[in-house]
């Protein structure tokens, strides 16, 4: 083990001494010996099994099978989760198969990030994520189930569903994920022709068509965003089975490992003698893996607070300054678009998931005695592939090393020494920054301050030609009370043009980026928020900042007296608690916790 990873873990470990005992303690003491739907009373089981076919009722009303809850973000406007709505026959046959009952137990609301982006609705995106932790919990609350199945991908999506499920802690559960679109246009082209759009080189038309044929199937954007990142971490934690995560849709393996994992879960009910309740798998080591994983392979900086959120479901306290401390020894081992030109379907060919957890296990990066949904106990079993042979799928080792050394690398010779995301700090407050996919001639901006309050107002200053010089843009008031810290990818592609031109520009906010942020430079997360009289409020357009990225320094150079005195700026931008349902999200803004410890008002966080 790594003496910088084995000092973090006994740093985590002691930091959540009493929160993971008073967590496993409430988990522990709601096992129950029998099924747990033998503690309803007759009218509450008669209703859960009213609607099942009379087998099933037979079954449910016995004492010996096991019901498996199946919870569900399948809608189909959103092409990651499309492939959902076949999934609850297929698991419930093999349940059934197994020797066990399956029942959907509820859907949970899911939102596209790439459908919202700029748009209001992207102002409940980030709080859409305890709406889901929430309606899982409903789904649940029934209490008919001794294990439950999660379908979900994409951004907020598989968050709500981990911290829902840790709330259910002593459910075994596996996630069950659909898998990438095939490859369509390259990403480094919809990006170049999103660049002349922005340029009012090309009309919507050409736009248009670009995108289309980008986003074209069923299943995930293959981009390396926080959907795909979610699998990964997903994956390196234990609750998939080993390299399922990148399969395409609506294939004969994909559809066979959904079955599988049906019929794994019934495996670590408390009914058998092999019983792996979620709370169990999901400990310090496990979400030390997913931060690990998210290094390695220059995942979402969203997961800087989604991962701090679902840890804490848990009882587990991690901060940025673990993903700072970690990033300074995990190479980076991953270039997937927008840090290289591949996408997921080319990491996976490349050998994927299996590959990158061999080269981390042998590197001592890489905790391997966690427990798993996997049928062995520890990760040993995550380096292996699945394959289909007569129908049946079965795991083989896979490849060890990568098949392509340009997608994937080695710690000997990885594609950076650091993982490249960083915690920024200074006097205009404390947030993060990714660089795995800024140049190196980028990372360090000297430049004088243009402040906004709305990235409209950038967009239309760009389109005025105002930042057609160097500049740091400072946009205030995105934080999570402000307007529920909505992503502004909106203003990757005209930063990027100017970057392009030769200015030396970068982004300064409170508020988040997209999850494949991009090449120009950034500090992002930035607390206090501006709302709560975070710094970044006082700073003036004119004022010089010095943002180097490389050293985690971000700062105005003001004196700092003069500074202090300033009065912190009041919010200009108007409109953005009101329409498109913002007016119903008052309070999830009103009680929102800072974005370094989770952006989120459920019970859990103090």
């Amino acid at each position: 083990m790594h003496p910088i990873l084995e000092k973090i873990t006994a740093d985590v470990v002691e930091r959540s001494r009493e929160s993971r005992a008073t967590y496993l303690a409430r988990i522990d003491a709601a096992v129950d010996k029998g099924p747990h739907r033998g503690t309803l009373a007759c009218g509450n089981l008669a209703h859960g099994f009213a609607a099942c076919a009379s087998g099933e009722k037979d079954d449910l009303a016995q004492a010996q099978k096991a019901n498996v809850g199946i919870i569900s973000a399948y809608n189909d406007m959103l092409s990651a989760h499309e492939p959902y709505q076949h999934y609850p026959e297929l698991i419930k046959q093999a349940v059934r198969e197994a020797g066990g009952v399956a029942q959907f137990a509820g859907g949970v609301p899911a939102m596209c990030d790439g459908v919202t982006q700029g748009q209001p609705g992207m102002e409940l995106s980030l709080f859409s994520r305890d709406v889901i932790a929430l309606s899982t919990a409903i789904g649940l609350s029934h209490n008919m189930f001794d294990a439950a199945l999660y379908l979900g991908v994409c951004d907020k999506i598989v968050p709500g569903l981990l911290i829902g499920a840790l709330s259910f802690g002593h459910l075994p559960a596996v996630f069950v994920p659909a898998g990438p679109m095939p490859s369509g246009l390259p990403n480094k082209e919809k990006v170049r022709i999103r660049q002349l759009y922005a340029e009012g080189k090309v009309g919507r038309k050409e736009l248009l068509e670009s995108e289309s044929q980008s986003y074209h199937s069923p299943g995930t954007c293959t981009f390396y965003g926080t959907a795909n990142s979610n699998q990964m971490m997903v994956e390196i934690m234990g609750l998939h089975l080993p390299g399922s995560s990148f399969v395409n849709p609506y294939t004969p393996l994909r559809d066979e490992l959904t079955k599988a994992a049906a019929k794994q879960v019934l495996k670590f009910t408390a009914l058998g003698d092999d019983f792996r309740p979620i709370a169990h798998v999901i400990d310090e080591k496990a979400i030390l893996n997913a931060l690990i994983g998210l290094l390695a392979t220059g995942g979402s900086t969203n997961h800087t607070i989604h991962l701090i959120a679902i840890a804490r479901a848990a009882g587990v306290i991690i901060n940025w300054d673990d993903f700072d401390r970690l990033s300074k020894v995990v190479p980076l081992l991953a270039k997937i678009y927008p840090n290289g030109s591949a996408d997921v379907n080319h990491f996976h060919a490349a050998g994927g998931m299996g590959v990158l957890i061999a080269e981390l296990l042998r590197s001592g990066l890489l905790h391997g005695d966690i427990l798993t949904i996997g049928d062995q106990r520890g990760m040993a079993q995550y380096s292996q592939e699945p394959k289909l042979a007569d129908g049946v799928v079965h795991w083989e080792e896979g490849p060890g090393t990568s098949l392509d050394a340009a997608v994937i690398s080695s710690v000997a010779k990885p594609f950076a020494a650091g993982g490249g995301l960083h915690v920024m700090h200074g006097n205009l407050g404390r947030g993060v920054s990714k660089i795995s996919a800024v140049a190196e001639q980028h990372q360090v901006v000297t430049a004088p301050a243009l402040v906004f309050d709305d990235q409209d107002d950038v967009v239309a200053a760009f389109k005025r030609g105002e930042l057609e010089k160097d500049c740091i843009v400072v946009l205030r008031f995105q934080g999570p009370k402000a307007n529920g810290m909505p992503e502004l990818h909106k203003l990757t592609p005209p930063l990027g043009v100017l970057q392009d031109r030769g200015f030396k520009v970068a982004l300064i906010t409170d508020g988040r980026m997209s999850g494949a942020s991009g090449k120009v430079p950034s500090a992002i997360h930035m607390c206090p928020e501006c709302i709560d009289g975070g710094p970044l409020a006082k700073v003036h357009d004119g004022d010089i900042i010095v943002l180097n990225t490389q050293t985690g320094e971000v700062n105005v150079q003001v004196d700092q007296a003069e500074f202090d005195a300033r009065v912190a700026a009041a919010n200009s931008a108007k409109g953005h608690h009101y329409g498109m349902g913002r007016e119903l999200f008052g309070a999830f803004r009103a009680h929102a916790s800072s974005a370094e410890t989770g952006a989120t008002n459920l019970f859990y966080v103090d």
